[in-house]
């Protein structure tokens, strides 16, 4: 009927659809390195090394920049920002809108799609683990954040941090163009640490004083409830806030050590070069005045009026 909503369930047909938007993605992956990324990278003439960084990076700034565009319009249409009580008000939250269901499986396909991509790109050995571990996670909380019924609470996360990630990425395709512009990588610091912050103060706000204040707090999987009744104990509740806390400390401390890291080694590299201009001119007035005193002239050992010192042998008549 007219005006009727329609929500939507997960179930096993969801597999048939994210293996046909698998061929989707990878259609999409060959056309932006058929004819984006190849071409700008001939011209750039990359070692082996930075090529692939720069294919890595091209790529998930294409994905990333869609997939902020798209989350925020979810986010918006669905009033998740204007309302943050939505975040856990009527849990479960088991059927969803089409835009919703729609997006959290394009995001399996797209992160199911890397695997294949790896053989497809002939990616480095050493770059596969570490690849595989980034694909991995990505799976665990977008499979995890779907099929225990907190979509809504995934999506804010995930543009959080897909915002970041687009950041990061375009850094570094701007520094493989030009090495001496590394500006973004402030900006990209900057919108790090504003996205930990506000993912820290999410969680805080859903799991320590959202979910405990569900209404049905029994364990009851078939209508999809896993965790209310598990927030409703203070100890279990402190726990998870802490071990949150502590995740989320261990990734600010890596960022400040790579950036300590980072800047002392620009700031090395900015003092090297003033000794060196500073030594340039000094060399450059050392070689004139010898020139000048005509002590030194084509490798010739000459007196100062330009003579040689050697005393010269008369030849017998």
């Amino acid at each position: 009927a007219d005006g009727e909503l329609v929500q939507y369930h997960y179930g096993l047909k969801d597999l048939v659809t994210i293996l046909f938007y698998i061929f989707i993605a990878i259609i999409l992956h060959a056309v932006v390195q058929e004819y984006a990324l190849d071409k700008i990278s001939r011209r750039l003439h990359l070692s082996k090394v930075k090529h692939s960084k720069f294919n890595e990076s091209g790529q998930l700034v294409a994905f990333h920049l869609t997939s902020v565009i798209w989350c925020l319009y979810v986010v918006v249409t669905e009033g998740y920002i204007s309302n943050p009580r939505s975040l856990w008000e009527n849990y479960p939250h088991v059927y969803l809108p089409y835009q919703v269901k729609f997006f959290y499986l394009c995001q399996l396909a797209y992160w199911l799609h890397a695997l294949p991509e790896l053989y497809f790109q002939k990616v480095r050995k050493e770059e596969i683990p570490r690849q595989l571990r980034c694909i991995a996670l990505y799976l665990l909380h977008i499979a995890g954040a779907y099929l225990l019924n907190l979509t809504r609470l995934g999506l804010i996360l995930l543009l959080l941090q897909y915002l970041a990630e687009f950041f990061f990425h375009l850094a570094r395709l701007v520094y493989f163009t030009d090495e001496n512009n590394e500006k973004l990588f402030n900006v990209w610091a900057v919108v790090f640490v504003v996205t930990r912050l506000f993912t820290l103060t999410l969680y805080i706000l859903v799991i320590g004083f959202g979910l405990p204040r569900v209404e049905s707090q029994a364990l009851d999987p078939e209508r999809g409830n896993f965790f209310s009744f598990l927030f409703n104990n203070i100890l279990f509740r402190m726990s998870v806030l802490l071990l949150v806390c502590l995740f989320q400390a261990s990734v600010m401390w890596r960022f400040i050590h790579f950036q300590l890291r980072r800047w002392r080694e620009y700031w090395n590299e900015q003092s090297s070069r003033k000794r060196a201009a500073a030594a340039a001119p000094a060399k450059q007035q050392s070689k004139l005045l010898k020139r000048d005193s005509g002590y030194h002239e084509n490798g010739v050992v000459k007196a100062e009026n330009g003579t040689s010192p050697r005393t010269k042998k008369l030849k017998s008549p």
